[in-house]
């Protein structure tokens, strides 16, 4: 049973100057997080648009908004084939959903669906 669907934008440019402080990388992205942006080089704010995206889709999905349970623990990985996906850790690690995941980027802007998946009563604990 789909819980809830999700839908955030982010514009590029305004990743792009967030990303140069180490505070909010360290707040928003996981140590796997960061590395993977690192390794981006001139994509980085692109891809930390898309990822930041991603992390506010899901808790608009669970219906909650931004909390205090730590946009790190909404981890955006990504598949051998390049497919973005969610690692869930700390408290988001306890909910029992399966959570579909779409990202793209044009225009200045990344975009990400987040449909949640699961049984009823789930996803907000």
């Amino acid at each position: 049973m789909i819980l809830g669907v999700g839908l955030d934008i982010c514009q590029i440019s305004r990743m792009a100057e967030a990303i140069r402080h180490p505070r909010f990388l360290e707040r928003v992205f996981s140590e796997e997080e960061r590395a993977y942006l690192e390794s981006k080089g001139g994509t980085a704010a692109q891809s930390a648009a898309g990822m930041y995206a991603a992390k506010e889709a899901f808790l608009k999905a669970r219906g909650t908004g931004i909390d205090s349970l730590g946009l790190d623990r909404i981890e955006v990985l990504h598949t051998p084939g390049g497919q973005p996906c969610y690692r869930l850790s700390g408290a988001y690690g306890e909910l029992s959903v399966t959570a579909h995941l779409s990202i793209s980027h044009d225009g200045g802007v990344a975009a990400a669906v987040c449909i949640l998946e699961g049984e009823p009563g789930q996803g907000k604990e």
